[in-house]
């Protein structure tokens, strides 16, 4: 089952359990968010197309993380004036992970709303405790691992409570490395999708 959704001008097509980056909400990682702008419906059998919407269909979501792209860097040059201006942007997005996928009337399933009550109940310290450390962490001075493109304050704690808190240890991760730390944070192949070890290694030589 698959659906088409508008949001922040954009259109997505997206289906249960889809990790997916979108222009920023205003929703803290934990939240829940729902996409009422459905362009089109999928159920594995019929389509349905809506003119354009269609009516009481929603998207579900979890805001997994708050984050930024990579930076671009916007240079302007006027010839023979001796005017150069150099600007940089990171974008701003919001990662989320659809949980249901609901045509008109339907209500979402128990299972997906006992996970959003107990997340809602349950204190921020305990999610962090319940992280098995991977790695041994260096000493010295953590690095400010929110400078990774993808990386928000939520995941940064995630990724120090394994033992990960500078750019050296991103930079070297092995292939084994990356599959632990995928298979603990349920990434799917996020660190490779945005580069981290790229970027490390760029912020390590700063």
């Amino acid at each position: 089952m698959f659906a088409v959704i508008k949001t922040g001008g954009k259109q997505y097509t997206v289906a249960t359990d889809d990790l997916l980056k979108i222009e920023k909400l205003d929703v803290e990682a934990g939240g829940t968010v729902t996409f009422d702008e459905v362009l089109m419906l999928n159920d594995g059998t019929d389509t349905t197309v809506g003119a354009p919407l269609i009516e009481g269909a929603t998207v579900v979501a979890e805001v997994v993380d708050q984050g930024r792209h990579r930076k671009i860097i916007i240079f302007k040059k006027r010839r023979r004036q001796n005017s150069r201006r150099r600007n940089g942007h990171r974008q701003s997005f919001t990662l989320i992970k659809v949980t249901d996928i609901l045509a008109a009337g339907a209500k979402p399933a128990k299972k997906a709303a006992r996970k959003a009550a107990a997340k809602e109940e349950a204190p921020v310290a305990d999610s962090d405790e319940a992280v098995t450390p991977l790695f041994t962490a260096p000493e010295g001075k953590a690095d400010d691992l929110k400078k990774i493109s993808g990386v928000g304050p939520v995941l940064e704690k995630k990724l120090n409570a394994l033992g990960i808190t500078t750019y050296a240890q991103v930079a070297g991760f092995s292939a084994d490395d990356i599959a632990r730390v995928d298979d603990a944070l349920s990434f799917k192949g996020r660190i490779e999708r945005d580069n981290w070890l790229q970027q490390a290694k760029e912020l390590g030589g700063e």
